[in-house]
This record gives C-alpha cells, sequence and structure tokens, in this order.
C-alpha cells in the first residue's frame, strides 16, 4: 500500500476572531470531518491543532496497512507517533509488528511509537470500522489493548436536565501509558440528548469529537466558539468535528446519540478544564 492509497486532507487552525465572522459552510470546512470510513482505503485528516491526525480504517478481509503520508515527513507513519484504533463496526484486528489483536465492536487499542500496523474485517459482509487518532510521541510505550467493559465508567447529568449519560474512560495514566492521547466514549441515557453541558474549555489541549450510533434522519447540533461567541455545525452519523482549545465543545441531538472523545496537549488530565458558567454564554 502506498500514499496514493491513503485520502489525506490538511486541516489548518483557525483562530477564534475568525471563527466568529465564518457562515455555516465555511465553518463545516474548517472544522467537520467526513468520509471517515470508505472500504477498503484509509481515510486521515492532519490537523495543525497539536498536529493530532484524525481517521478511519474500513477494511476487508485482507490486511489494510497504515502507510505513511507526506505531512508527517516520515519514513513510516508511526515513526514519531502513537496511535489508537477504536472499532465502532462488526468484529475485526489490528495487527501490531506482526501480532494480531482481534477487536469486536467498542474495544480499542493503543500503539506505541515506532510500531508497524494494518487492520483486517473478521467478515467482508460485516466489517470493523477503525476510528483512528494519532498524536506526535516523544516515547515508546507498550501496545495496549482496552476492551469495552474494561474501559472506567461514570455517569453523569440527569434525566431532569436532558443530559443524563455514561463516560466510559478507555486511556488513563493509571492503566495505559501515553505521551498525548486522552480517549473516551459517552453514550447518552434514553431521553437524554444533551452532551457536554454546562460546558468548559481547555486552552492546554485540543479534543475531536466523532457522533455515532446515530439514526440516519437524526442530527447533532455540535456548539462550538468562544462562551460569549458561540456557533454550531449540524452533525450526522459517523461524523467528527475538530474543537480548538479555545472552543467550548457541547452538542444536542435530535435522538439518543454515543461520540468518542479524544485530546492532545500539554497533558493527560482529564480533569484539567475551566468550567463556564451557562449565564455567561451567547
Amino acid at each position: 500500500m502506498t500514499e496514493d492509497a491513503v485520502r489525506t486532507t490538511i486541516r489548518h487552525a483557525v483562530d477564534p476572531a475568525t471563527a466568529a465572522a465564518m457562515g455555516s459552510a465555511a465553518l463545516r470546512d474548517a472544522f467537520r470531518i467526513g468520509g471517515l470510513f470508505e472500504p477498503g482505503r484509509v481515510a486521515l485528516t492532519y490537523t495543525h491543532y497539536d498536529r493530532m491526525i484524525v481517521g478511519g480504517a474500513m477494511p476487508g478481509t485482507a490486511p489494510l496497512p497504515l502507510a505513511p503520508i507526506r505531512p508527517t515527513g516520515t519514513a513510516a507513519f508511526l515513526d514519531r507517533r502513537e496511535l489508537i484504533a477504536l472499532n465502532i463496526g462488526g468484529a475485526g484486528s489490528v495487527t501490531v509488528d506482526g501480532t494480531a489483536h482481534p477487536l469486536g465492536s467498542r474495544d480499542m487499542i493503543y500503539v506505541g511509537r515506532g510500531s508497524a500496523v494494518a487492520f483486517a474485517s473478521a467478515s467482508d459482509e460485516a466489517p470493523a470500522k477503525f476510528y483512528l487518532l494519532s498524536a506526535p510521541a516523544h516515547a515508546t510505550h507498550p501496545t495496549r489493548v482496552v476492551r469495552a467493559d474494561e474501559a472506567a465508567r461514570r455517569d453523569l447529568g440527569s434525566a431532569e436536565t436532558s443530559n443524563a449519560r455514561s463516560i466510559f474512560h478507555y486511556l488513563r495514566p493509571e492503566t495505559v501509558t501515553t505521551c498525548q492521547l486522552v480517549v473516551g466514549l459517552t453514550e447518552l441515557a434514553p431521553g437524554s440528548v444533551w452532551n457536554t453541558m454546562p460546558a468548559h474549555v481547555h486552552d492546554r489541549r485540543m479534543e475531536v469529537y466523532l457522533y455515532f450510533d446515530l439514526a440516519p434522519a437524526a442530527r447533532v447540533f455540535h456548539f462550538l466558539g468562544e462562551p460569549a461567541e458561540t456557533r454550531h455545525i449540524v452533525m450526522a452519523n459517523e461524523e467528527a468535528v475538530l474543537s480548538p482549545p479555545w472552543s467550548i465543545h457541547s452538542g444536542c441531538g435530535t435522538a439518543r446519540y454515543a461520540f468518542i472523545w479524544a485530546m492532545a496537549g500539554d497533558n493527560v488530565d482529564y480533569a484539567d478544564m475551566d468550567p463556564v458558567p451557562l449565564e455567561t454564554m451567547r
């Protein structure tokens, strides 16, 4: 597999004043990432927010390697990077340096710097969908598989405020050592539609959401922008959205949904955030 077989796009960083002047189409072009899961292909978006790469791999039963891409400037994709792959599709496997690791739905694998990676599905009829996130790495840490039932669960919100949700923290410093990546999954309870409200910012880290498990006709209104200058992007199933460090990141859906959140930046402290009082938002 060569770089030509990988679809790669680049997103440059946007400052808050520029974002405040954007219309809907410009906001979507700058922050929304679609087309992540293409049969038999790796689709990657290289961002200038902490050099995070956001992507998807939807392999058949034949191995689909993770090839180098021009934006990283390295001979192999993970020469100076770490990676997670979280499966939101059918059963599959991720092969790391010749060892295959089976992954079911909502299972995740962390791969450290310097490894070679390939993806495969157990069946062509029900292919795996590997959501990919990669950030620069200053050290090499061991490959680790985290099963869906091994993620630390925390329940937040309430039915009264329409934001009852369960957070599943996959990459935690006490269980999996990473250089930058912090990753988890949030699932809304039946009847709840709001996520990450009350909102917060964390200027020390960027974040990216992947909305999934959303009905075809349903949508999530994802809110971004500075707290006193908010905007929104309408998101469909299996679309990702970038959240700059200066921006809030919250959403409200027309039906129940789930999303994967991931951060990269100055630390891996999940609780390092600055709350935004609701009465100050505009």
